[in-house]
């Protein structure tokens, strides 16, 4: 899973960026509200955290061009603010839940999980990503299938997410790139079809019945019977 972080007190956005990559998220932040609708536009995030008090567009004007363009990101507002009437004004336009600074680390990542499991309700089950035959334990890294399990590298884990979260879906290698790797890092790009590679041996070391299809000139889809 991708996160993005648009906040922009540096201090505050290094702790969320330190809590949500130990908990196993990829995280982009960014410090502005210009750019993170910019980033938000590209459709490479899974969730947003997005900060009210931002330089440049505050975080309801990116919150309200988000839900006018028909983008259904989920989005969990930050502020400083306590009024109860900022928090309605959050939600009325659109955001899918508010924490108010300071809050724990635990409440942040229970919120977080709470709005992923509501946006992939089909195949995602307590810190676990289904599909077809194949099963994605968060909390170790590790795929499981036939009473057999394999560890997976951090970037092997986000590429199967994503792969099993859009299963049957044609996903282009741009797509995963940025996904997977961070829309500014464009060092492995060349690199999708070797991991690719390297998750297709561990699908055959667990003898599954799903397989990651190249679509030739255009991607990659995981594809399979339930």
């Amino acid at each position: 899973m991708r996160i993005l972080v648009v906040e922009d007190e540096k201090e505050i956005a290094d702790g969320i960026r330190a809590i949500l990559f130990k908990a196993g998220y990829e995280v982009d932040v960014l410090f502005d509200g210009i750019t993170g609708l910019t980033y938000i536009r590209q459709g490479n995030y899974d969730l947003v955290l997005l900060d009210i008090m931002l330089p440049g567009l505050d975080g309801f004007g990116v919150l309200s061009k988000v839900r006018e363009e028909g983008i259904d990101i989920p989005i969990i507002l930050l502020t400083a603010r306590v009024m109860t009437h900022d928090k309605i004004k959050g939600l009325d336009m659109g955001a899918d839940d508010y924490l108010t600074k300071p809050f724990d680390a635990g409440e942040l990542l229970a919120r977080i999980r709470a709005r992923i499991r509501k946006l992939h309700p089909d195949n995602m089950d307590r810190g676990r990503v289904k599909a077809f035959d194949l099963t994605l334990d968060s909390s170790n890294y590790k795929l499981l299938c036939n009473d057999k399990e394999i560890k997976l590298s951090n970037k092997e884990y986000q590429l199967i997410e994503y792969l099993m979260i859009n299963k049957e879906i044609i996903l282009t290698r741009e797509q995963i790139s940025a996904k997977v790797w961070g829309l500014e890092d464009e060092s492995e790009y060349n690199s999708v079809d070797v991991y690719i590679s390297f998750l297709r041996k561990k699908m055959k070391f667990l003898r599954s019945k799903a397989e990651i299809i190249t679509k030739k000139g255009v991607g990659y889809s995981l594809e399979g019977h339930d």
